[in-house]
């Protein structure tokens, strides 16, 4: 490494720590690769991760949380960045519908995440900056590969159950297709077996903005000593807006204005609803990585479980002894019911065991991270059905 490198590896490796929320990692090394979609190899990398609960005597209570395209392994504790609740504590904790006095339950933050695993962020030991654009592309295949791999060296051989909502939905079907015998049984929210033109559309305005910024600096802005804000607040700004429905944006704002009784005639935030897409912006930008933002979008984009099975989705399912819940939401544009219906034929084409349930909902795609009574009575009696048969529960 050359003088003039050694000052930008330390800036990018300071933002990195900046943002570690110090969750318990495992580090895999040369000896470990991770084979992924792109056709390369990433070695060595890093899993950060939560778990809560114990892990019984055989292991077999292990349930795996995937996160969402924003989230992370802060599922059921108190944030280290926001200090805010974890963002899935209605549904996880002791008495609650996943029971963290029952199972063991882990999350981890996804491989290109900004929380400790490897990503964007993290420093390339072939450069000692950080990697930047340099990263591989990563699929949805290639976190679950790593979350795999994270399973395998906890000493788990099988989960009892993968759950996870819209990007973690995602996950969930992935890991039902390509490691169905490590899965017992699957809950899939929120979310469709691959991305729609239209999401793929609103991922790409929002790349847009980051990479339009002039404080991206064509993803080095670590070692620039910039952050692209401007232009992440808008990408989140406009993301926002897709995951709540017009229902709940009128009820919850309507034409109201912000802390004023006329309009001013100029461009400040004079509507309640512009105040609120400003404040979901601004403090994005303190808990997530530009570039991770990048990738994760990219990651949903690619996502296509019909098109890796000869274009029939079905196949993607084949012989799975897996036992599915699917949970959709009226209100929910982002991934329509249609979407979660078309999950469910081809697992019934399968002959998979499967239970689709869509609820009625005006909170639109967020729906699944809020106090939704029907969707934590149907995952309730989904896990406990599916512990029964598993033999956690008496018969």
């Amino acid at each position: 490494m050359t003088k003039a490198s050694r000052p930008s590896a330390k800036k990018a490796q300071q933002s990195q720590e900046a943002t570690n929320p110090h969750s318990p990692v495992v580090d895999f090394g040369a000896d470990k690769p991770l084979p992924m979609d792109s056709g390369v190899s990433l070695s060595p990398f890093r899993i950060a991760y939560q778990s809560y609960g114990e892990l019984n005597a055989d292991k077999s209570n292990a349930i795996l949380v995937c996160h969402a395209l924003t989230g992370d392994q802060h599922v059921a504790n108190v944030h280290p960045v926001t200090g805010k609740p974890g963002w899935w504590e209605l549904l996880i904790g002791p008495g609650k519908p996943i029971d963290t006095d029952r199972y063991f339950v882990l999350c981890s933050n996804v491989l290109g995440g900004c929380l400790g695993s490897t990503g964007p962020a993290s420093i390339n030991p072939e450069t000692g900056k950080a990697y930047a654009l340099d990263l591989p592309i990563i699929t949805i295949a290639d976190m679950v590969r790593a979350q795999a791999m994270l399973v395998e060296h906890l000493g788990i051989k099988q989960l009892f159950a993968v759950i996870g909502g819209s990007m973690g939905g995602m996950q969930v079907l992935e890991w039902a297709s390509s490691h169905s015998d490590k899965v017992f049984a699957a809950v899939a929210i929120a979310t469709g077996a691959r991305h729609s033109s239209q999401n793929i559309a609103f991922h790409e305005v929002g790349r847009q903005a980051v990479m339009a910024d002039p404080e991206w600096k064509e993803g080095r802005y670590l070692e620039a000593g910039t952050v692209p804000r401007k232009g992440l607040s808008v990408a989140r700004m406009a993301a926002h807006i897709t995951y709540l429905s017009e229902t709940a944006l009128h009820n919850k704002f309507g034409r109201n204005l912000q802390d004023r009784q006329n309009v001013t005639f100029g461009f400040d935030a004079d509507f309640q609803i512009e105040s609120y897409l400003r404040h979901q912006g601004t403090t994005f930008v303190e808990r997530f990585d530009p570039n991770s933002y990048l990738y994760m979008t990219r990651a949903m984009d690619y996502f296509d479980l019909a098109a890796e099975h000869g274009g029939r989705l079905a196949d993607a399912f084949a012989g799975s002894k897996t036992r599915f819940c699917i949970v959709s939401f009226t209100s929910d544009w982002l991934f329509p019911t249609s979407e979660s219906r078309m999950v469910a034929h081809a697992l019934n084409a399968a002959g998979a065991s499967v239970s689709f349930v869509e609820i009625e909902s005006d909170r639109g795609h967020d729906s699944f991270l809020l106090d939704e009574p029907e969707m934590f009575s149907t995952i309730t009696g989904f896990i406990r059905s599916a512990a029964r048969a598993k033999g956690l529960l008496p018969s």
